[in-house]
Parts: structure tokens; sequence; C-alpha cells
């Protein structure tokens, strides 16, 4: 278990606040993350490496030298927010570009993507590489739907060495595009990993038995084997890598044997003598292999195997010297004399002004006040639910996400307000603050979802009709589709809304009053919340574990009818 916490909801800002004083004189905070200490020299490439916490020493323990310039850092287990990957992005950038890098998930493809757009604007040429290494994730023919999880370490490494070598912007994003290609992960897992302040795994494996194919983002494996010995378990791992060896690779490979928080280094030794014999008796030859800790989950068990098919210029590399907190190889040059940088993580933006809005949009936004108030109170307490549920076939961190969303929401609306906001700034700071404190998939369309949401309800309108509200809700839904690509069947969030959606406009244009059309458009999501437990997901992470998740309601959607039905408490009884 991950025992040593003083507030689970604090636990990373308080992980970052610990690393930063130890390595105060390599790294500096930024908001959203970690920086180098000294800014970046003229004509360097800025390498931004990232994801949730939850990975030490991926992601802020490899800043440094020779490796990357800096590291986005989200909750546990959730991609950053766009605002944190700007603002980590805008901080490390120097004079020739920048490159983001970061596994293939859903949130991280959102928010790093979006930032990179934001940054081109500002004018800093910004490229983004999404790691796919994990071959159990999805079968060959899909590639580009696959997971990044150990093989993020070589892909971080390699690109970072070209952009400390002088490489240009182009020939960065190049090699680590490259380096992804030759790259090959299986993993597997002896038991789950637990939350901070949660009581149990989020998954469980039976005693005798490893999942096989596992993620780090505390997902179960996609398969399940007798639990083998060291040596049997080596030849798993290097015949199902050496079943997808890239065509045209050479006998030269580097290699990780990588541990997840809790195998002891003397097992993975142990593993490692008989995973090198078995590459040997193939022809291959191994240059500089690295066996340890390198891209963790909490406090799982279990081990992966990368390999990474060389060439000459990955293997330059690759043996290239880096000097960072949690990782050193070779003897790195001292770096040139550039300016110091100071901490500054307080990660609040500055405050924008307030257009007062009509006496009626007033109203209404006092009323979005007590309406977000309300889903705060209901995502705390259904905060461990949310999370049991999401862990069937997720990453288990859905419900402390809508607790920071919802909370981060309520509070900038109630700002808002105070200062005389009308409907629309009211939602538009609220989804701001939800997509900047929540992070992940879920923070960045909630997020997305009540700024369009308020931009339909606008400022100035004196009296909000029902009919204005069903339209403002499936303005809201199409920004959901539109930025989720997800449509009904999916097993998401959009199962639920849809029938809410439509039920609030059919009850609205058969004349019921607002509160009455709401409480039915809730009790048809509620229902249909319930009815996607009977389909397979396919986005997302569930979807590599869509078979256990049948017969599991999806979280989102789970999540959007608390919300819808706390929302009907405040718009009050149908009458």
């Amino acid at each position: 278990m991950t025992r040593l916490y003083d507030d689970p909801g604090t636990f990373t800002e308080d992980m970052l606040a610990g690393f930063l004083d130890v390595h105060q004189d390599t790294v500096a905070g930024v908001p959203g993350g970690v920086v180098r200490a000294t800014e970046t020299r003229p004509g360097k490439v800025a390498v931004v490496v990232g994801g949730g916490s939850g990975h030490y020493p991926a992601f802020c323990g490899v800043v440094g030298h020779g490796f990357a310039d800096g590291a986005v850092v989200g909750n546990i287990f959730t991609s950053p927010s766009t605002q944190d990957a700007y603002s980590v992005g805008s901080a490390a950038a120097g004079t020739a570009g920048l490159l983001f890098s970061t596994g293939n998930y859903a949130g991280d493809v959102m928010n790093f993507t979006l930032a990179q757009e934001q940054l081109c604007q500002d004018g800093i040429d910004t490229r983004v590489v999404f790691v796919t290494d994990d071959i159990a994730s999805a079968p060959e023919s899909e590639i580009h739907k696959r997971r990044g999880i150990a093989g993020d370490f070589v892909v971080f490494k390699v690109a970072g060495a070209a952009a400390e070598e002088g490489y240009d912007l182009d020939a960065v994003e190049r090699v680590a595009r490259h380096a992804n290609d030759r790259t090959r992960t299986l993993g597997v897992a002896f038991a789950g990993c637990t939350m901070p302040g949660g009581t149990a795994p989020l998954f469980t494996v039976p005693a005798g038995r490893m999942g096989v194919g596992l993620g780090i983002h505390g997902e179960p494996g996609v398969g399940e084997d007798a639990l083998p010995r060291a040596a049997e378990l080596a030849d798993r791992l290097v015949s199902g890598v050496l079943a997808e060896k890239p065509a045209g690779s050479g006998n030269r490979v580097t290699a990780i044997l990588n541990g997840l928080g809790t195998t002891k280094y003397e097992e993975l030794f142990v593993v490692w003598r008989s995973v090198a014999g078995l590459l040997a008796d193939q022809g291959l030859e191994v240059v500089e292999p690295e066996v340890g800790e390198l891209v963790t989950s909490l406090d799982m068990a279990g081990c992966s195997l990368t390999l990474v098919f060389l060439d000459d210029e990955l293997e330059r590399l690759w043996r290239a010297p880096a000097d960072t907190p949690a990782y050193r190889k070779g003897r790195a040059e001292p770096a040139s004399a550039t300016p110091a940088r100071r901490s500054t993580t307080s990660g609040v933006p500055a405050a924008t002004a307030t257009r007062p809005g009509s006496e009626g949009s007033r109203a209404c936004g006092r009323t979005i006040v007590s309406a977000l108030e309300a889903m705060a109170s209901a995502m705390v307490e259904a905060e461990h639910e949310l999370g049991r549920i999401d862990a069937v076939a997720g990453d288990g961190d859905h419900g402390r996400g809508m607790v920071k969303g919802a909370m981060a929401a309520a509070a900038a609306a109630r700002d808002a307000a105070d200062a005389g906001a009308g409907a629309r700034s009211v939602l538009v700071a609220a989804g701001d603050a939800w997509a900047g404190k929540a992070g992940g998939t879920s923070g960045f369309l909630w997020g997305a979802m009540l700024r369009e949401i308020g931009e339909h309800l606008g400022d100035d309108v004196e009296k909000t009709s029902a009919a204005d509200v069903a339209d403002a809700m499936r303005a809201g839904l199409q920004a959901l589709q539109r930025l989720g690509k997800a449509q009904l069947g999916d097993k998401t969030m959009v199962d639920a809304f849809v029938p809410f959606v439509d039920a609030l406009a059919g009850r609205v244009r058969s004349g019921a009053a607002l509160p009455a059309a709401w409480q039915e458009a809730t009790r048809a999501c509620e229902t249909a919340a319930l009815a996607t437990a009977d389909l397979r997901p396919r986005v997302g992470r569930a979807r590599p574990l869509a078979e256990r998740s049948v017969g599991t309601p999806d979280a989102g959607a789970t999540s959007l009818s608390l919300c819808a039905g706390a929302v009907g408490g405040v718009l009050g009884p149908a009458r």
C-alpha cells in the first residue's frame, strides 16, 4: 500500500514540494511541473515530457542534462491539464522550438495537443510525439492505439540526447518518432497498486497467477496466466517482444527490465540472467541495458521488458551522457553558463477582468454557483465508489479527478459571481478551473462542456428560459462529442448525456417548467448510466480491457448522472 501521505488530495503537490527541495540545485518548480534550474541555452531545442504522477522516476526525475528540459506533472495516474502543459512548455522553451513527448493516452493526447496549438499561436514552434510501445494494448494493425509504458523512457532519452547534441526541431522530432517505431514492451503484474488514502488495491491478482499486458496506471492486465519461475517469465517476455521485431532491424538492441514499484532489484536481476541468455541465443547483442525502476506504478508488483532495435544513430543517442535527479549515464559535460531559474509553483493564473452581467444573468449565475457546489458535494460523497468502478477496467482516478474538478469549478464560479459576472462568465470561469485542476480526459471534456453551455447562455439575457437551458445543454453535448470523438455505444458519459439532453428538450417542448423537465431528464440519465454496464468500451483507457468492463457501469456516465441529480436538487421539486 501507499502508506505515507498527509492529505491524499494533495499527494502530488506534497511530493513535488519535497522533490524540489532535495534537488533545488538541478531543477526548479513552475506551475504545472518542473524545469531545469538553468534557462535553455540559445539554439537548443527544449524537450518536455510528462504525464500523471505515480511513475517516479518518470517524469520529473529525468529532467536534466542529456535528458528532458522540463516535465509536466499531473495528478496520480491523470493526464496533466492543457494549462499545465502550456505553462511548463512556455517556461522550458528557448529559441529553437519545443518537443512534447508523453504516452499515448486519451487525456494526454487531448491536453498536450491543445497546449501545442496554444504555444504555436504564441510563436513557439512545438511538436508532439506520443509513445506507443505496449504490444499488449492493441494489435500490430492498430499500433496507433497502443499505450506508452516503459518505452516512454527510451523515447525521452533519445530525444533529449539529440537536443543536447544540437539537432534542430525537425531532427529531434524525427529521431523521437524513429525511437518509438523501434521500441516494444510487454509487462506482467503480480499485485495491484493502491492509491494514497485507498484501503484496497485498484485490482487484485489471484494467488499463484499473474496479469499479462498490464498498463502503468493501475490497470489490470489484458490476460492472466499461472505465475511461472523466473526463467519461464523471461522466456514469456522475450518471445512476446521478439514476435514483433520491426522489419529491417539488425542484431543490436538495448533492453530495459523495468520494475513497477514493489518488485525487488534482486528479483529483477534473477530474471535478467535468463533474459540475457535468451537474447544471446537469438543472435542479439545487447548494448548498455538497464535493470531497475524507471517507469513505475506506485506500489504495483510486476515488471516489463522493453527492447529497442538499434541503428547507429539510436545507439549513439542511447549511450550519450545524462545527468538528472534519478538517472545518470556516462560523464555529462558541465552546463554552459545560462541564467538560473527560481521556482514559481503557485500555478494561480492572473485574474481576468469580469464584465458585469445583466441583473437576470447575474441571478442565473448565482443559481449556477449553487448547482456547482451541489455537484462538488455529490462528487465528494461518491469519490470512492467512482474510483472503484473506474478501477475495474481503468486506472481508478475518476473519483478523485471529479472531486478536484468540481471543487475548483465551484470556487471559481463563486468568485466570478461575487464580482458581478453573468451566467456565461461564471460558467467559463468554472470550466477553465475544472479543466486546469482535474486534468485528464474527463477534466478536459467537463471544462469544454461548461464553457460551451456558458457561451449559449450569455451574460446579457434578462430572463433565462427553460428552452435556453435545453439548447445550452445540447450545445454542451455537441462540444463533448466533437472533442472527445465518442458516440453512443462507446461506453462513455455520452451514453448518459444524450438521453438526458433528449429528455430535457422533449419535456421543455411539451411545456414543462425547468424543474420538472430536469427531473425527468435526470431519470433518463440515471437509467442510461446503469445500462452502460452491458456495453464494451470502444475508446479510452478501458478499451484494452473491454471484456472485464462488462457488468460494471461506466464511471463517467455514473458521475454525470450524479451531477444531474445534484443540480435537480438545486432547481427544486417538479411542479
